[in-house]
């Protein structure tokens, strides 16, 4: 029988780093991975002390290894359900029938960006698509840039995106702008172009420009798009856990979500966390994760030693 004190289940940043302080606390920790992170596509990472530039692989192979030599087990695999166990702790199911015990389970399967329907854009996404002008915007800065807008917040976003060039174009639907939003893009020299974009221009493996329905064709460097964050929560809505409308969610500061026992880190509870943060919330879990055991290790000994003493 596959038992183990920690499940974890997602083997990025957030579940690694959870992995990495569970195992050096001497707790038996199992790590699940479908091997398909979100920034898969990306080929540098930034913003990360001292692993600026690093692609993803280079830091998550890195972090199996130092996992691994704690004596955390990996296995690859797809987990399609997650069971109580009527005890005490769950059953991890995977996609080939392996079943895994654990005390407790801490959640970091991420989340999936949906992007804008336009034609070719997901081509290039983590290219010259981007999505993070805090990840991405120094390595395009002072090149000719366009933020995909008509989204909530979208102006704000394109404003942000502005501190990285001096030449930055707004697209958006023709009559989404109000008044002031108008006049902000405006004072600061953020062109504006209205209509809806067709398609994405590529020549030579680089994006182009954006052409539109109108045939107008204008030209950009690189686009960002702020894309609808949708988490991978559907193991946490059949474990039962309290979800928001969008599908996220409730949890307190150290991840705990409404069910004992199960903890969440990373994008599938926080849409804003880059790696860095993401490794942050993953070592913050896995001390209340610990911390839990260390209570329930209590409540077990003292129990033990009652039932002796009564036999005595």
């Amino acid at each position: 029988m596959n038992t183990y004190e920690v499940a974890v289940i997602g083997g990025s940043a957030a579940g690694l780093s959870a992995a990495l302080v569970l195992s050096r606390a001497r707790r038996r920790v199992v790590v699940l991975d479908s091997g398909s992170p979100r920034n898969q596509p990306a080929r540098h990472m930034h913003g990360f002390l001292s692993r600026d530039g690093v692609p993803p692989a280079d830091l998550v192979a890195a972090g199996r290894d130092e996992v691994a030599r704690y004596g955390s087990e990996l296995v690859d695999a797809v987990v399609t359900d997650v069971i109580p166990n009527g005890t005490n702790g769950f059953w991890v199911i995977t996609v080939d029938g392996r079943r895994f015990a654990a005390r407790r389970l801490l959640v970091a399967t991420g989340l999936r960006d949906e992007l804008p329907a336009i034609d070719g854009l997901a081509d290039r996404w983590a290219r010259d698509v981007l999505h993070c002008p805090y990840c991405h915007g120094w390595e395009v800065r002072d090149q000719q840039l366009g933020v995909i807008g008509g989204t909530p917040n979208a102006v704000r976003y394109a404003q942000i995106v502005r501190q990285w060039s001096h030449d930055v174009v707004y697209f958006t639907p023709t009559g989404s702008l109000t008044a002031i939003e108008r006049a902000e893009l405006v004072a600061r020299a953020i062109g504006i172009v209205e209509g809806d974009v067709r398609r994405v221009v590529i020549e030579h493996d680089r994006l182009h420009g954006l052409e539109m329905t109108d045939g107008r064709a204008v030209p950009r460097d690189a686009l960002f798009v702020p894309p609808r964050f949708v988490p991978n929560s559907g193991l946490l809505a059949r474990l039962g856990c309290e979800l928001d409308d969008d599908g996220w969610p409730a949890a307190d500061s150290t991840g705990l979500t409404s069910v004992a026992g199960v903890w969440v880190a990373g994008n599938v509870a926080n849409p804003r966390a880059q790696v860095i943060t993401a490794a942050g919330e993953g070592s913050t879990a896995a001390i209340a994760i610990n911390a839990d055991l260390v209570a329930e290790d209590v409540r077990d000994a003292l129990h033990h030693r009652a039932i002796a003493r009564a036999s005595n």
